[in-house]
């Protein structure tokens, strides 16, 4: 995320038909209009769907069935050494009532409670997921000492807190993954261009169709007319490109982060990563990719107007003008997901001061574009107000265009969907801070038996274990799922480092990150745990990503 914005840009204009052209993050859109853009639009998505805003990836699914001593459990924003849980009234127990607990349970003749095990907090923010692609268990796993509790573990005190090995509390930044789209073209100001698989499927349908006209304009051309075809398929996917790359500049102008360019089957995908900070940058952004296209247009009828018409030149350089024209106003159309759209909703917002307004209006309005596509592109090919003879009997060529209108109307309504849940990701996104969701921690070193670890994580209330030196620098993160896997008997064999994970720069993260920022920060490097320190180094505690993972699920599931 956005939750990305994905501008699509692709019609079958070929043979003079009407063109087919993404998210968010999702986006501001092509000529196919189909998938939701993925810059930091709110209502952005990924080309390929709506991944969370946050890159390729969208937000993880939210587990089955959240343990529940899962429940609660980030530590308060201070740093106070006995702060209790964010919202949690359960204070950390005392080593001391713990045994008083142990020995009552057991003079009454039932098994002792395990001091771990934590009731559900109130008001606790649950956990939202991160948007990377690793392994984690669908739902919580059960506490140490207790058969359906997950491992909880524990946060050091202020006096004693050992220092992260960065002084500023981040570590170097980490590098985020280079996406991957297909096959890898090149990197126009330094955004790779991907052409994915399904272009090839749409070349071919191109030639096939474009082929076909050009047998009856030059029937001279015999089998040629294919390579004739082919090329114009090329060039006009060239056109799509530049279209695309009209978007990236204007992001890049804005200092907006684009991942990459992907041309597919309905045209183009820019997926630029952060929203626009104002409505009038948003419109600029929105408008320069039909521009662009209708410059080519012109560009092309210039040229087509210094060859004969019914040569070969003349008949590609006309076919390149009316597809770059039917790209241009099929995305000034005014419903979200094209570029009409994103024009639609600066102005609204630009009206309202509200950037969700803006939202709403403009994919209400491409909801509507939707049906009336799905309706009235049929009946104008078979009136023959497209340019096309009318037909009165029911054709191969009146159900290809009712496939054609049944597939736009689909991307335009899918893409309008999406742009209004990224839309309520991007305002519900603040509402994930570091700070509140990470757990208590508590520092051990490398020899120290998972007993005692977790006999000290129940004395100080702590719901995680950071692996430390002789000096406290923290060496590794002890896993929740290794834990569990420790039968109780063993523990007091099992030095915690056999359970632990090294831990890397991108492991760190600030206390103060939230929002987005966080997010990037856990897509980068893909983990289950992560070491939170503070400015200044101190360790804070561990964010694990099954409690952002659950945080964002409910805080999707507020209202606006």
């Amino acid at each position: 995320m956005h939750p990305d914005r994905a501008h699509v840009d692709g019609p079958r204009a070929a043979a003079g038909d009407t063109g087919a052209a993404s998210a968010s993050s999702a986006p501001a859109q092509g000529a196919g209009g189909g998938s939701p853009e993925a810059d930091t639009h709110p209502d952005r998505a990924h080309a390929d769907g709506p991944r969370a805003a946050f890159g390729d990836a969208g937000v993880a699914p939210p587990p089955s069935a959240p343990a529940q001593g899962d429940a609660g459990g980030s530590p308060e924003a201070g740093t106070h050494p006995d702060r209790a849980y964010a919202g949690d009234q359960h204070a950390a127990p005392a080593a001391g009532r713990h045994e008083t607990d142990r020995r009552a349970a057991t003079a009454a003749g039932r098994p002792a409670a395990d001091p771990l095990r934590k009731a559900p907090t109130p008001g606790h923010a649950p956990d939202a997921g991160d948007a990377h692609r690793r392994e984690q268990p669908s739902a919580p796993g059960p506490v140490p000492g207790h058969p359906n509790h997950r491992p909880e573990t524990p946060a050091p005190a202020h006096g004693d807190r050992p220092l992260a090995h960065s002084a500023d509390g981040k570590g170097p930044a980490p590098q985020r993954p280079e996406p991957r789209g297909g096959l890898l073209m090149g990197r126009p100001f330094g955004v790779p261009v991907y052409v994915a698989p399904s272009w090839f499927l749409v070349a071919a349908l191109i030639t096939w169709v474009f082929g076909g006209q050009l047998e009856r304009v030059l029937p001279e051309l015999g089998a040629a007319r294919y390579l004739v075809s082919l090329f114009f398929a090329v060039a006009f996917y060239a056109s799509v490109l530049v279209h695309e790359l009209a978007h990236t500049v204007a992001a890049l102008r804005f200092k907006l982060p684009v991942r990459r360019i992907q041309l597919q089957f309905f045209g183009g995908v820019s997926e630029i990563e952060k929203e626009a900070e104002t409505p009038g940058r948003e419109f600029v952004l929105a408008f320069v990719g039909p521009l662009l296209s209708l410059v080519l247009a012109g560009a092309f009828y210039a040229a087509a107007q210094t060859v004969e018409p019914g040569t070969v030149p003349g008949v590609l350089l006309a076919g390149l003008m009316i597809s770059n024209l039917i790209v241009a106003a099929f995305n000034l159309l005014p419903g979200l997901p094209l570029d009409g759209g994103r024009m639609l909703r600066a102005i609204v917002w630009k009206i309202t001061g509200k950037p969700m307004t803006g939202t709403v209006a403009a994919a209400w309005v491409g909801r509507a574009l939707a049906v009336s596509v799905l309706i009235g592109l049929p009946l104008l090919t078979q009136s023959g107000a497209l340019g096309t003879d009318a037909a009165d009997n029911v054709g191969m060529d009146t159900v290809l265009d009712a496939l054609l209108a049944a597939i736009l109307a689909a991307i335009i309504w899918t893409g309008a969907g999406n742009s209004l849940r990224m839309a309520r990701l991007r305002e519900h996104l603040p509402e994930l801070r570091a700070r509140a969701l990470t757990r208590r921690a508590v520092p051990v070193e490398t020899d120290t038996p998972l007993s005692e670890a977790l006999r000290r994580a129940n004395a100080a209330g702590a719901r995680a274990l950071v692996v430390v030196d002789a000096d406290g620098q923290p060496l590794s993160l002890v896993r929740e799922a290794a834990i569990v896997g420790v039968p109780e008997h063993r523990r007091p064999w099992v030095a915690v480092s056999g359970l632990a994970q090294d831990l890397t720069d991108g492991m760190r993260v600030s206390a103060e990150l939230s929002g987005e920022e966080l997010l990037d920060a856990l897509r980068a490097t893909p983990a289950t745990e992560y070491l939170v320190v503070e400015e200044t180094g101190e360790i804070y505690g561990v964010l694990s990503a099954a409690d952002v993972e659950r945080a964002f699920v409910k805080a999707m599931a507020r209202p606006s």
